[in-house]
């Protein structure tokens, strides 16, 4: 008896230490420079594996840039930060034939700001004078939501309530 209690402990020890040898990695408390709560992003974001970021935005400069949330090679969250004088169409955007602010299925919603959500993506607009210009753009993209995926609209919507207006903040508007 006393070896099979050996055997059972030995093979639970080998099946914990299997289990937890995959590294879990958390999604970080702030994205792009703007701080947001990592309950929201995992609504958006699956993976386990280690994050980092392509940053190219420069708030001071004011210039139109993207920033990409990466889990190891593959982006997962997809932002473009963008600064201009006159207001832009969201729907012209959403629908153009390029790929930069492309968002499936968009349809306007009340956020406080102009705002469109799609099935993979949303855009906002909000007056905001800077360098840059006198309105702020941000667009997202969720490149691992699968194009006809229906599921995803109403956690890009919570999300984009948060992280819109927390980017707003850190931008200085005048």
């Amino acid at each position: 008896m006393n070896a099979r209690r050996i055997l059972v402990v030995l093979l639970l020890s080998i099946l914990v230490l299997s289990c937890s040898s995959s590294t879990y990695h958390e999604v970080p408390k702030a994205i792009c420079g703007t701080p947001i709560d990592p309950a929201l992003t995992r609504l958006l974001v699956t993976s386990t594996k280690e994050f980092h970021e392509y940053n190219r935005v420069d708030r001071s400069d004011a210039i139109t840039a993207p920033c990409i949330l990466l889990s190891e090679h593959d982006p997962v969250l997809e932002f473009r930060f963008s600064w201009d004088d006159t207001a832009t169409d969201l729907m012209y955007l959403a629908t153009g034939s390029g790929s930069i602010s492309r968002v499936t299925e968009p349809r306007s919603i009340n956020l406080g700001y102009k705002s469109i959500v799609g099935t993979d993506g949303a855009i906002s607009i909000a007056p905001c004078e800077t360098n840059g210009g006198k309105y702020f753009t941000l667009t997202l993209q969720v490149p691992q939501i699968k194009l006809m995926d229906q599921t995803h609209r109403k956690d890009i919507e919570k999300f984009m309530r948060a992280y819109f207006p927390a980017t707003l903040r850190t931008l200085g508007c005048k």
